[in-house]
């Protein structure tokens, strides 16, 4: 979440800002390996077929023309989104977001946590920032220097102050209703990358949020294949932020797309840093 000019540096001494390491464990988290229950939203025409093992274009280049290959996937239950944060972020790489025609894969996000000092979360329950503290599954979207709607995933239980910054996507159809509301008729990673834009594609104001993103109609996260690599770095826009939340690698993507915003030369594979050491040695 990139700040905004309406609210100021905040740091409380007397309340250091810890969880830096490790993402909380939960009693409701899910294990490694283990998916959440999926609730299936359109009639499959065989019976017998698996909408998970149908592939997706590829964020490379690929776009397909209708919203066909995403009534193949199903949306996330809301237990999905009942994680920290931290886990939460990349398991969203490769979901889809589906807005009437126009169906979106996320390729990059970021992390934002509780004790985080460049989350909304950190200045408490107010009008603007209670979608944060809400269940998981719900968006949070606010606007960004008064000119861009940025989308968030909250997530974890109800009160914790956790979301998901959903920074850039890929286009798997709608194509053309995404270029008129971006006004900017192309189909390169322009088109997408950075988190205003992502929100302007999808047509999103601030109304959206508290939007349960787990029922069917209006915004929607599908299921989908998760990617074979991805990369990680430090956030973008946070500078204001305590030293240790600016250099925390709690930035998302998937590996050899181009649909990523900038900097792309931030993002590592995860544990880069441990086999530079082991180089050097």
């Amino acid at each position: 979440m990139i700040r905004t000019r309406r609210f100021k540096k905040i740091a409380d001494p007397q309340n250091p800002i810890s969880q830096i390491d490790e993402p909380r464990t939960r009693r409701r988290k899910k294990k490694t390996g283990h998916r959440a229950k999926s609730v299936l939203i359109r009639p499959k025409s065989n019976p017998e077929a698996d909408p998970q093992s149908q592939s997706l274009p590829s964020p490379h280049t690929a776009l397909v023309s209708d919203s066909s290959s995403a009534e193949r996937f199903t949306i996330l239950s809301k237990d999905f989104f009942l994680v920290d944060a931290l886990d939460l972020a990349p398991r969203l790489l490769g979901k889809l977001l589906r807005r009437d025609d126009v169906v979106l894969r996320i390729t990059e996000v970021e992390a934002y946590r509780p004790n985080d000092s460049a989350c909304h979360g950190r200045f408490g329950v107010t009008a603007r920032t209670a979608p944060v503290f809400g269940p998981g599954g719900h968006a949070y979207v606010y606007l960004c220097y008064g000119l861009h709607m940025m989308l968030n995933v909250v997530a974890d239980e109800v009160g914790v102050g956790a979301a998901v910054l959903i920074r850039s996507c890929a286009p798997v159809s709608g194509l053309e209703t995404i270029q008129k509301r971006r006004s900017q008729i192309t189909d390169k990673p322009v088109l997408l990358t950075g988190p205003g834009k992502v929100g302007q594609a999808l047509g999103l104001s601030t109304e959206w949020s508290n939007h349960r993103l787990y029922i069917p109609g209006g915004l929607e996260l599908l299921d989908a294949p998760e990617p074979e690599n991805i990369l990680v770095g430090p956030r973008v826009g946070i500078e204001y932020a305590l030293p240790e939340h600016v250099n925390a690698l709690w930035r998302f993507a998937i590996a050899g797309t181009p649909w990523i915003s900038a900097p792309k030369n931030t993002l590592r594979p995860p544990g880069w840093e441990e086999m530079e050491q082991s180089v050097a040695i």
